[in-house]
């Protein structure tokens, strides 16, 4: 048993675990309770639990062999012979992409993520990792997390905090060549605040991470990394400057050369910034071909469709904030400013970062093909005399990163029929080809597995919240689990429309109540913590629990997080999406159904604009939209009510053979995970990110876009 230890902490030293579910059950099977208990991080699991309970279940469940096995495959992925990477991103070995964000969305027990972009980033790390991609992330380490979502007994969204203990996690103190621990330092108006910098490991990919909790700072300076999104605008310039110019100077003074900066949206466009301050002090650059060298290698990701949703900062803001960084860019303060403003010369205007990011990248790109439509048309004013189509913001669609989504069981399936080596090929079409070869028994049988335990989880989790309101117990338990069932989760906004399907409730009850052919429908999601307008779309939804018509019907699910979001993915029938077209930028929640074998039912937007073909899931609507927004709402709500009656609803239950399975239904799952499944997994988002973007930005060559 001392043996065992030390391997078992080996391997919780490395989050490749995180994405590898024989090694999770290995922690799994030592306490489950505990386990679940310890928001499934084995690091916890390994603090709390008794020593005779770890040896006997070390002994029952053939812990040992297990654990030197996953060592052993831990060992070759971090020592390959060869990798995609190495043979097509040679020119990013000796100088990796330093891949920037706001959040990183790895795992539920490292709780700095809020939503899509944060899981997006996770996912990016992990597929550069599995190709061999010479990457590092860059961003900070709130050490309140995020929030965790609750309902009280208004059934209102409550925002608690739970710290974590960064003793839980696999972090390090990162070092110097010479051993000892780094620190930076930014200048903020009237002070210095310094941080920490950590480092994680996920798989073969670093991730560096400020901590600003140093004994050097006050506490208001501690609170800057305390959580995502907190606090006021002056908080929020002050973060977004800690993880750009922060983070630039912590990859400087690891030695970490980068060749591109990748930022991530506009939070971190700051780190341009700092990268051609340095090229000035350190190098004697002149300003302004310092500032185009530094655009040359840089490339910018925009995740928002909406212009309110970019960070806008008042103009006195930013002129206090960004003092030092014009001092060290020897360029007058108003010239920097004017980087940030839509009109450089309106000197009153606000400051926003994606605007900065934009002039100072010479590449950029939409997450859909569609959002890359709708940015040319948003930002076509900053390059005065070209014609929309050509601005130069092109796209990379979003991908999920399959290992981190998919089931064990479809993983077995898919290994028995695609090969046991399916996982190097994802992005090959004839790969997935042969799921078509798959028994119809088979497929379906498995996906039943997945929904019963779906099933059982929702009804477990609405339990307990309900009797944490003091509510009465439904008996019989919510949702049939023969019912088609779909899911709606992701973030609950008015643009989102969560609520679509109650501007007709009767129309609703006889839907999801009809006596043959009954629909389950299961809600989750947050709104964020000062938006009340997307917490009384929570309420509106959670209410509907109490109406006698919707309670065996309807689910809404508290605290949707990354095991929630993996446990609805796997088991859900169908995924509901319907966004005011065009405002979803992507929606990468319909990919991660679609390969644990569920459909996609959705507005043609973000990626399903691109992905839908009339036979790989269902279209809400025509893709065409209406002047007046009220009316295309009515438009929407009946084409779904019209899709879901005639289409989805019937081809579930109808047409079923002599053992009841729905033959069209398993048909179309099949032409789902056979036209989509390649397309849409973050490996191909990585090597499109390399070919398009990583290598030309690290070469310098040049494109279109003039100079900032």
């Amino acid at each position: 048993m001392n043996k065992l230890i030390p391997k078992l902490q080996k391997l919780t030293q490395n989050l490749w675990w995180t994405w590898k579910p024989e090694v999770r059950t290995i922690f799994r099977d030592l306490d489950l309770e505990l386990y679940h208990k310890a928001h499934q991080n084995p690091m916890s699991v390994l603090k709390l639990i008794q020593p005779d309970q770890l040896e006997q279940r070390a002994a029952d469940v053939d812990i040992p062999a297990r654990v030197d096995r996953a060592l052993r495959q831990l060992n070759e992925y971090l020592t390959p012979v060869t990798t995609w990477g190495l043979t097509h991103a040679g020119a990013l070995g000796s100088r990796p992409i330093a891949y920037f964000c706001m959040e990183f969305g790895i795992h539920e027990s490292l709780p700095i993520y809020s939503g899509g972009l944060g899981i997006l980033a996770g996912d990016h790390l992990k597929a550069a990792s599995d190709l061999g991609v010479p990457l590092v992330g860059v961003g900070l380490l709130y050490h309140e997390g995020y929030t965790s979502q609750v309902l009280n007994t208004d059934l209102w969204q409550q925002d608690v905090v739970e710290p974590f203990d960064i003793a839980d996690l696999p972090m390090v103190h990162a070092v110097d060549r010479f051993g000892a621990p780094v620190q930076v330092s930014v200048e903020l108006p009237g002070r210095l605040v310094h941080a920490a910098v950590l480092e994680v490991q996920v798989g073969r990919i670093r991730l560096i991470l400020l901590d600003t909790r140093v004994k050097q700072n006050d506490p208001k300076d501690v609170s800057l990394t305390a959580r995502l999104y907190g606090g006021d605008q002056r908080m929020r310039i002050e973060q977004e400057l800690l993880l750009g110019v922060g983070g630039a100077r912590a990859l400087r003074a690891l030695g970490i050369n980068a060749s591109v900066f990748h930022l991530n949206e506009g939070h971190s466009a700051f780190a341009l910034l700092e990268r051609a301050r340095h090229r000035i002090q350190a190098d004697g650059m002149e300003p302004r071909l310092a500032l185009q060298e530094v655009a040359a290698a840089a490339v910018f990701t925009t995740h928002t469709p909406v212009e309110a949703g970019h960070d806008r900062f008042p103009a006195d803001l930013a002129a206090e904030h960004l003092g030092p960084l014009a001092e060290g860019l020897k360029l007058p303060l108003d010239e920097v400013l004017g980087l940030g403003r839509v009109n450089p010369h309106d000197h009153g205007s606000a400051f926003l970062p994606t605007v900065l990011a934009l002039k100072l990248s010479r590449r950029a790109n939409a997450v859909s093909a569609l959002h890359g439509v709708v940015s040319r048309k948003m930002w076509n004013h900053l390059f005065p005399g070209l014609r929309e189509e050509a601005v130069p913001i092109g796209h990379v669609t979003n991908g999920v990163h399959l290992p981190t989504w998919l089931s064990t069981e479809m993983n077995h399936l898919y290994e028995a029929h695609l090969g046991v080596a399916y996982q190097g090929a994802l992005t090959r079409p004839d790969t997935w080809a042969k799921i078509m070869d798959v028994s119809s028994a088979e497929l379906w049988e498995t996906k039943q597995v997945l929904k019963a335990r779906t099933i059982r989880f929702i009804r477990e989790r609405q339990a307990q919240t309900r009797a944490r309101l003091g509510l009465p117990e439904i008996d019989p338990a919510p949702l049939d689990p023969d019912a088609l069932t779909i899911g709606f989760a992701r973030r609950f906004v008015p643009y989102k429309r969560p609520d679509l399907l109650f501007t007709d409730l009767d129309r609703l009850d006889r839907l999801v109540n009809h006596p043959d052919r009954p629909v389950n429908l299961v809600f989750s999601g947050r709104a964020h913590p000062a938006d009340n307008t997307g917490k009384a779309l929570i309420q509106k939804v959670a209410r509907l629990l109490e109406d006698p018509r919707f309670r065996h019907r309807i689910v809404f699910l508290e605290n949707y997080n990354i095991r929630v979001g993996r446990l609805l993915y796997q088991g859900i029938d169908a995924w509901l999406n319907n966004p005011q077209r065009p405002l979803e930028a992507c929606g990468t929640s319909g990919m991660k159904v679609v390969l644990n074998g569920g459909l996609h039912i959705s507005i043609r937007d973000g990626w399903w604009a691109e992905a839908y073909n009339g036979h790989n899931g269902f279209a809400i609507g025509t893709g065409e939209t209406h002047a007046n927004q009220a009316i295309q709402d009515q438009r929407d709500a009946e084409d779904l009510f019209r899709l879901l009656e005639e289409e989805v609803v019937p081809m579930y239950y109808e047409n079923r053979n002599s053992v009841g399975i729905p033959r069209c239904w398993v048909d179309r799952m099949k032409q789902s995970i056979r036209t989509l499944a390649w397309r849409f997994n973050a490996d191909r988002m990585v090597q499109n990110y390399v070919d398009q973007l990583y290598l030309p930005a690290a070469v310098g060559s040049s494109c279109q876009m003039p100079p900032p």
